[in-house]
């Protein structure tokens, strides 16, 4: 199976993004738009956080907070891990596994490129990341 870079993975994405001034309602509404589980917060053109549906679920609608008033800012998770785009995916499937989260910042020279999730992964990748986590457990044992 030929290794797949991240870079081919969000090539022909526009990053889907919001000042950290936005409202959770004007981001959810921007999310439902695009069709996408996560944006990314930005600063101009830098990345600052990512909010996603989990951060709306936990941070906005169980905590009682108003969607129409609440910013980004005060709920988004702060400085996400990143991953640079010639990476390998089953890289970017390794953190995400690891940090138990499903969107990873894809970001070159400070700025963003797109998102990887989960769901980019094909039945190989999965077996790969299998064999690999397997082999990381043996060797701690």
């Amino acid at each position: 199976m030929p290794i797949r870079s991240i870079r081919s993975i969000v090539a022909g994405q526009t990053p889907i993004t919001a000042p950290r001034t936005a409202t959770v309602a004007e981001a959810a509404a921007t999310m439902k738009r695009h069709r996408v589980g996560a944006l990314l917060v930005v600063d101009g053109t830098r990345l600052i956080g990512i909010f996603t549906e989990r951060d709306a679920l936990f941070r906005v609608l169980a905590e009682g907070r108003d969607a129409r008033t609440t910013p980004l800012a005060d709920v988004m998770t702060p400085q996400p891990q990143t991953v640079q785009p010639d990476e390998p995916f089953l890289k970017a499937l390794r953190i995400m596994h690891l940090g138990r989260f499903r969107h990873l910042p894809v970001v070159e020279f400070g700025r963003p490129l797109g998102v990887v999730s989960v769901r980019d992964a094909f039945d190989e990748d999965l077996r790969d990341l299998r064999m690999d986590l397997e082999q990381l457990e043996e060797a701690r044992d």
